[in-house]
């Protein structure tokens, strides 16, 4: 059995460029993590974005604290044909990705701010693009400069 080929590491993609489901090297840096608490099973969960991902701008906080960004008013989105017979899949946002290390509370090093680059399999999961023990490095900020 032969190994995967490496794939260069400039070739990486944006969080937004990440395809639905696959196999993917990516690059993004940490906007959140989450930390389980000990009467759960241990997860570390981290919210990736790209670094001029938008964060609130021109977005309006909704009920519950949810920051709504570039969403199309219900006029709009009634006026749009329907699909026939085929089944259409919801709208994926593709502005973040969640990132999940099951069996780990903490991983030294992944704090928000930090820039990341992610191998690993994408896959929709409770409506957002999601990543379970990827493969990832740190990138340092003197290694941009």
């Amino acid at each position: 059995m032969a190994d995967a080929p490496r794939q260069d590491p400039a070739s990486s993609i944006s969080v937004r460029g990440l395809p639905d489901r696959g196999r993917v090297l990516c690059h993004g840096y940490i906007e959140s993590v989450t930390y389980a608490p000990a009467s759960q099973v241990a997860a570390f969960t981290a919210v990736v974005v790209d670094h001029d991902a938008p964060k609130t701008r021109g977005a309006k906080a909704g009920p519950g604290g949810t920051v709504t960004a570039g969403a199309q008013p219900a006029a709009e989105t009634a006026a749009q044909p329907a699909a026939g017979p085929r089944r259409q899949r919801p709208a994926v946002p593709k502005d973040r990705l969640r990132v999940v290390w099951l069996g780990r509370r903490r991983i030294p090093g992944i704090d928000a701010g930090t820039e990341l680059r992610l191998q690993g399999m994408v896959t929709v999961r409770d409506g957002l693009p999601t990543m379970f023990n990827p493969r990832y490095e740190i990138v340092s900020r003197q290694e941009e400069q």
